[in-house]
């Protein structure tokens, strides 16, 4: 059917003009207008990527290896002819179920990915690796076709924590009503509309519902972004159209943008090496991830204190929990992701994490024993969160937490919260303990070994050792068979000292 009425599109206009010059591109110039992308919030998606913290720094200067058929060098910005444009989606038109037409909107599109955007497009390519391997293997078990994963770029730029001006969140940007309707729940704490699978699955049920409505897919797409009620009435409006094309100027302004968007984001994900577009390197693909059950009631800041992991990435892998807490309740299944390489930690520990914040917590099970107490500190003129965090041994984000500061600044003479840990090693043999301040609790159940070439011998008695990411005191002293007082006495600490990776302290030689 959409053959058919191509093929009477472009014959018409053939014999209107008499053949001159290129035919497709003299449809798109009497019948559609460019593209401009102030307020277009399929660019605003785009542009929230700016401030997502979820790549590896320095990406952009990647000696990436030189493409062998085009040989750009790393700045170029490849142009091509119309007719260029034209033929590669022909061929993507081929292969798919969707209207993947070219004309001047899409080429406006095209351009805002190749051109304007084109760094964003490296930040979108690295988030693929998380989330499209989850898009496709939800619509091939609802038989949908999978050029839909290139939807979530139109509608979130694959942003988890995405909102838009009208309350749409999410990757696929679900509406509060919208979202109940296929089972998405919303509460104080929870948002099943920014969990990757569970809105994955409402949408290819959407996907399905809309489809038996319309029977076309570009207008299962129209439908999508701004309502089937809005579809029916474009129908109306045009005298009955049937395609999107035709009842594209009786859309609202936003919809008449959606399907070019779409069609470019096909185009541009299908031919990034001809654009010499390469991907950012993100910190997590999706299989450096995995995902388990939460028994009790988890804070980010217990998962974050005891395994070491930030709580903004935190965040962005658990991204439905609202207030940064994952509760538990009954009937209802909590579940936790995290880096692959944490999920064993979590497990051997899971106890301790969530006894993190009782009174009395065992850390390590005959090895660890801690207790935590707090103290209320006045904020001095001139200070500020990092500075405050740097004179209590804490972060700023524990700060933020424990006081629900959600700034980075502090007004002078506020009272803040401010938590301590007392850690003593108990040892079996012995009826004396030692007190320390580890900078991870749960550092002595991982088997870390430390490279002699750290450390160079003195003749005073005691040898230099190279302070390693991770380190504790304990960690130290078991490695070099001494005590923690013993360094502790060489290096004259106090009460309060910090382990800096990459600065030296002295180890006694026993």
């Amino acid at each position: 059917m959409k053959k058919q009425f191509k093929n009477i599109f472009v014959i018409t206009f053939f014999f209107t003009f008499l053949g001159i010059g290129n035919v497709t591109k003299i449809v798109a110039q009497v019948s559609y207008e460019p593209l401009t992308i102030e307020d277009d919030p399929i660019v605003a998606a785009l542009d929230s990527l700016y401030k997502l913290d979820l790549f590896e720094r320095g990406y952009e200067k990647v000696n990436y290896p030189v493409n062998p058929k085009y040989k750009f060098r790393p700045d170029s910005i490849p142009h091509y002819d119309e007719m260029v444009y034209e033929s590669r989606l022909a061929k993507l038109d081929a292969a798919s179920p969707f209207e993947l037409e070219y004309n001047t909107v899409v080429q406006g599109y095209i351009n805002v990915y190749a051109m304007r955007r084109r760094e964003l497009v490296s930040r979108v390519m690295a988030l693929s690796q998380l989330y499209f391997p989850v898009f496709e293997e939800a619509l091939d078990r609802y038989n949908l076709p999978l050029e839909l994963k290139y939807l979530a770029i139109c509608e979130s730029a694959l942003n988890p924590l995405a909102k838009s001006h009208s309350g749409a969140m999410g990757l696929w940007q679900f509406m509060y009503p919208t979202g109940k309707m296929f089972g998405l729940k919303v509460s104080s704490y929870v948002d099943d509309r920014c969990d990757p699978h569970k809105s994955t699955n409402a949408a290819c049920e959407y996907f399905q519902y809309l489809y038996k409505m319309f029977g076309d897919w570009n207008l299962v797409l129209a439908a999508y972004n701004g309502g089937p009620g809005t579809v029916y009435k474009a129908i109306r409006r045009s005298g009955g159209k049937k395609t999107y094309w035709e009842i594209r100027p009786f859309l609202p302004k936003e919809t008449q943008g959606y399907i070019p968007a779409f069609i470019a984001v096909n185009y541009i994900m299908n031919y990034t090496a001809e654009h010499n577009i390469r991907s950012a390197i993100p910190k997590k693909i999706f299989l450096q991830i995995d995902t388990i059950t939460v028994k009790k009631q988890l804070s980010f800041y217990q998962i974050s204190s005891m395994l070491s992991i930030p709580e903004e990435e935190l965040q962005y892998l658990n991204p439905s929990y609202r207030k940064r807490v994952i509760p538990v309740i009954e009937g209802q299944v909590s579940t936790l992701t995290l880096p692959a390489n944490k999920m064993g930690m979590f497990v051997n520990n899971e106890a301790n994490i969530y006894n993190f914040l009782k009174k009395d917590v065992v850390v390590s099970q005959d090895v660890l024993e801690e207790k935590k107490s707090s103290k209320i500190y006045t904020v001095r003129r001139g200070e500020t969160l990092a500075s405050v965090a740097k004179k209590n041994g804490c972060t700023v984000s524990e700060i933020k937490t424990w006081n629900g500061i959600s700034t980075n600044t502090v007004k002078p003479g506020k009272k803040i919260v401010i938590y301590t840990n007392t850690t003593k090693i108990i040892d079996k043999n012995s009826v004396s303990s030692t007190e320390v301040k580890p900078s991870n609790p749960l550092e002595i159940k991982e088997k870390t070994e430390i490279s002699e070439s750290r450390t160079t011998t003195n003749s005073g008695g005691f040898k230099y050792y190279t302070i390693q990411k991770g380190d504790s005191l304990y960690r130290i002293a078991l490695k070099h068979n001494t005590t923690v007082e013993e360094i502790k006495r060489l290096n004259n600490f106090g009460v309060n000292f910090t382990l800096i990776p990459g600065k030296k302290l002295k180890v006694a030689v026993l």
